[in-house]
């Protein structure tokens, strides 16, 4: 879901900064995305909106204008309609302020770097391919893939048409998801895909590294050859190519490194987003990873997770306790109480997210306590 229109990046679509780049988050920050198969959500199924058909109606004949045909749109929006549940997704979405530790919890998981490796050597000859052509360092790609879909198991279900149509219809971003539904109409005028394989998040991002409809235009290849730059497919090859392919056209250099965690007291470009937390020297490279997500966070978590996937070991300075007083092994101590005394935070990472704070609620009120959700040392010492 890249740099769609001039020099926008892919945050300024509106994604909140986990929700969206991290499509497959931890049970126990509760940030998850929806997987490819299974029953989509009710209020993610059309319903029926009299207002919303009329705006079809008339963007129909805008889109004609444009050179979409009658068959492409009857075939477009066939069994599509007003989706509540996007416009409420829309609305709502949370501007996490994560801290760095936190985000790094989840992008580099032991079990996304576990499933990044399996990955990047099931996919060795696709990824060398890709490095040829594009130069564009095969770990990283593979981060990126395991960020955005959780390495292709989050793609996403809903029909992109339903989805644009709707936030478009809504009218809060109604121009640029106007855009964004005329051009999911010229891939299917295309015949990259047919209108029922034409899936992907709630407001439309698709395939394996979550491309928006005009980012798909300007930035998918087809690199298996086939006629159709397929990122929707289950074999992952057109979206890791379209990836590079993207990296590159916005400025990656060949062989040089993302960045690394610096050494005390090194200069040149420094970053430290997390007071107290390590700090990083950058390359220009890391500029364009942020170019597919503008923010330091993000493009720190797909180098870092990419060295995890190289082989590389975690970070050697330690983060500050956070603002409870609490270091990341106390919070995964206090998820792990909780959770052997019947209070089940869905997982132990240390990132204290809505099912942590439901458990420590609920902890709470079972000893006579006000039930704030809040950890603390104290709590932590109630536990043992």
């Amino acid at each position: 879901m890249k740099t769609h229109v001039a020099s926008l990046t892919r945050r300024q679509f509106g994604f909140g900064m986990l929700a969206g780049s991290l499509a497959a988050c931890s049970a126990s920050s509760n940030a998850g995305a929806t997987p490819n198969s299974g029953a989509l959500p009710p209020d993610l199924l059309p319903v029926p909106n009299a207002s919303y058909d009329a705006w079809v109606a008339s963007f129909r004949d805008r889109a004609r204008s444009r050179g979409i045909t009658d068959s492409v749109l009857n075939a477009g929006f066939r069994n599509t309609g007003f989706l509540p549940g996007v416009v409420t997704r829309d609305r709502n979405q949370t501007e996490f302020s994560r801290t760095l530790e936190d985000y790094l919890s989840i992008a580099a998981s032991d079990e996304r770097i576990a499933k990044g490796r399996a990955a990047f050597a099931r996919h060795s000859n696709t990824l060398a391919a890709v490095e040829s052509r594009y130069g564009v360092d095969p770990k990283i790609v593979t981060a990126i893939w395991g960020l955005e879909s959780f390495y292709g198991e989050r793609r996403g279900n809903v029909p992109v048409i339903s989805a644009t149509s709707t936030l478009a219809f809504d009218g809060r971003r109604g121009r640029f998801f106007e855009q964004q539904l005329m051009a999911a109409l010229r891939i299917l005028q295309n015949g990259d895909i047919s209108a029922d394989r034409l899936t992907g998040s709630w407001a439309g991002a698709m395939g394996h590294t979550q491309f928006i409809p005009t980012s798909y235009q300007s930035f998918a290849v087809d690199f298996t050859g086939d006629g159709r730059r397929d990122i929707w497919s289950d074999d992952p090859a057109d979206s890791l190519a379209s990836t590079a392919a993207y990296l590159l056209r916005n400025g990656w250099t060949r062989g040089r490194a993302w960045g690394r965690e610096a050494a005390a007291g090194e200069g040149g470009r420094i970053i430290q987003p997390q007071a107290g937390g390590p700090r990083f020297a950058v390359t220009s490279n890391f500029n364009v990873i942020k170019r597919y997500n503008n923010s330091d966070a993000y493009a720190i978590g797909v180098g870092h997770l990419a060295d995890r996937i190289g082989g590389a070991g975690p970070l050697q300075t330690a983060f500050p306790p956070d603002a409870n007083g609490l270091t990341k092994d106390d919070r995964i101590a206090l998820q792990t109480r909780l959770t052997a005394r019947g209070f089940d935070t869905q997982g132990a990472d240390g990132v204290i997210g809505p099912n942590s704070k439901a458990a420590i609620a609920a902890f709470q009120t079972s000893q006579g306590l006000p039930a704030t959700g809040v950890p603390s040392q104290a709590l932590l010492q109630a536990l043992r």
